[in-house]
């Protein structure tokens, strides 16, 4: 298939006004310029969803293939996807002024590989420029990503172990494989990542390499607590986890290195670093263990207010002519209160959450002071349209100078980069250096 010029219509998301673009405002590929690389494996249909992802995402996606590759996926298969021409000959004008190669290296603002085979990284290493994917990642200064995809025994060969840790030392970041099964039949390393998680990477690293919260460390808790009656029952409540697990992912895109202490099983989100709990008790261990080095504590877990006394060895047997059964409770631990106010880094700045059912302001503001918290985050969960179990929300947020924001109904992505936008200026140190990753 010979490249023609690129259409009129097909205009880069740069020169589409921010308001019309796909995609979530705060994600980092919104409005960006992504060329994705792809090679030839079998594991080539699943960079059709990685260009798709990244066009929802609000990007322009420009698709370089090799040869091989094509034998795999058409190329119409990606223009129909990204409404561009795909580049696939080094000898053939693109539409573009100079050499095509060039040009898109240039453009670029991140460069993925996906598919990444062993003789694409074989030739990436060694600088061997014979086809448009690597002719392109050599010739861009843009921030280079690749997701291998191989057989097990590839992935493990010395000559690939070699081109790895060159490329690594050349600041190429990789995401994955995966082990899995292979198109072999055999299972090993050597599976393509995901592609909702290849996209989610591209998204760490550019809010690593441009975010307002480069350097800081933020902590975050999500879900409801489990308090144990027995081996088989507890006390609980009827958070998702949603709201924490969206503010984790909303930092990350902003660059912070982000730790969830999570109660629930919610995916997570890419470059994020999960210690899950069950109860109260566990979660305060491990939020108070994770503020260690933190600047940053957003308590959006919903804590259970009590736990029984003592937790049963066995399960607790119904009884015939029994009236009932009584648990006597304890209070649990105020997590946010109880977590010290300074860490390694600094002054650690507390976000908590408030959940009502009445009365909303009047007791989140109560609740501020007495959880040492600089913003409270309040949200009325007999909402039927927002709060537990629902991806939207609808909130206040107070902060301890008297103000307050009536943010009206939104995703909780963007609920969670409103947080981080009070959370911003807030931050005044400088943050401490950390070792690059």
């Amino acid at each position: 298939m010979t490249a023609t010029p690129q259409s009129a219509t097909n205009q880069s998301a740069q020169n589409v006004p921010a308001a019309n673009l796909p995609g979530r405002p705060g994600d980092p590929l919104r409005g960006r310029h992504v060329v994705l690389g792809v090679s030839g494996s079998i594991a080539c249909y699943k960079a059709l969803e990685v260009a798709s992802r990244l066009v929802q995402a609000g990007a322009t996606v420009d698709v370089a293939l090799t040869p091989s590759a094509t034998e795999f996926v058409r190329p119409l298969a990606f223009r129909s996807l990204t409404g561009r021409e795909p580049y696939l000959d080094m000898f053939r004008p693109h539409g573009t002024d100079g050499e095509a190669h060039v040009e898109l290296a240039r453009r670029a603002d991140v460069m993925l590989i996906a598919p990444a085979t062993a003789s694409t990284l074989s030739r990436l290493a060694s600088g061997l420029a014979e086809d448009f994917v690597v002719l392109t990642a050599v010739a861009t200064t843009a921030p280079l990503l690749v997701a291998p995809a191989m057989d097990a025994q590839m992935w493990a060969h010395p000559s690939t172990e070699a081109n790895v840790a060159t490329l690594r030392a050349r600041g190429v970041d990789f995401i994955g494989p995966v082990a899995g099964r292979l198109a072999s039949g055999r299972v090993g390393a050597g599976r393509l990542t995901e592609p909702e998680q290849i996209v989610d990477a591209l998204r760490a690293r550019l809010g690593r390499d441009g975010g307002d919260l480069v350097g800081r460390t933020i902590v975050v808790s999500a879900g409801g607590t489990r308090e144990a009656i027995d081996p088989v029952r507890y006390i609980s409540n009827h958070s998702s986890g949603k709201m924490g697990y969206a503010i984790a992912e909303a930092a990350r895109d902003r660059g912070a290195d982000v730790v969830i202490v999570s109660t629930v099983s919610l995916p997570a989100p890419t470059g994020v670093r999960v210690v899950s709990v069950s109860s109260a008790v566990e979660m305060q261990a491990a939020v108070q263990s994770a503020c260690a080095d933190a600047d940053v504590l957003v308590m959006a877990a919903a804590v259970a207010d009590f736990r029984p006394a003592a937790s049963a060895e066995q399960k607790l047997k119904k009884r015939a002519g029994t009236a009932g059964t009584t648990i006597d409770l304890v209070e649990n631990p105020d997590i946010i209160g109880s977590t010290p106010a300074k860490t390694k880094r600094g002054a650690l700045l507390k976000v908590a959450f408030a959940a009502e059912t009445e009365n909303l302001i009047e007791n989140a503001t109560s609740k501020m002071a007495s959880k040492g918290a600089r913003l409270m985050v309040a949200n009325d969960v007999t909402a039927t349209d927002a709060g537990f179990g629902s991806d939207d929300n609808r909130v206040t947020i107070l902060d301890d100078a008297g103000g307050r924001d009536d943010l009206p109904l939104m995703s909780k992505y963007a609920v969670g980069h409103a947080i981080l936008d009070r959370v911003r200026p807030l931050l005044t140190a400088a943050p401490a250096s950390r070792p690059a990753k």
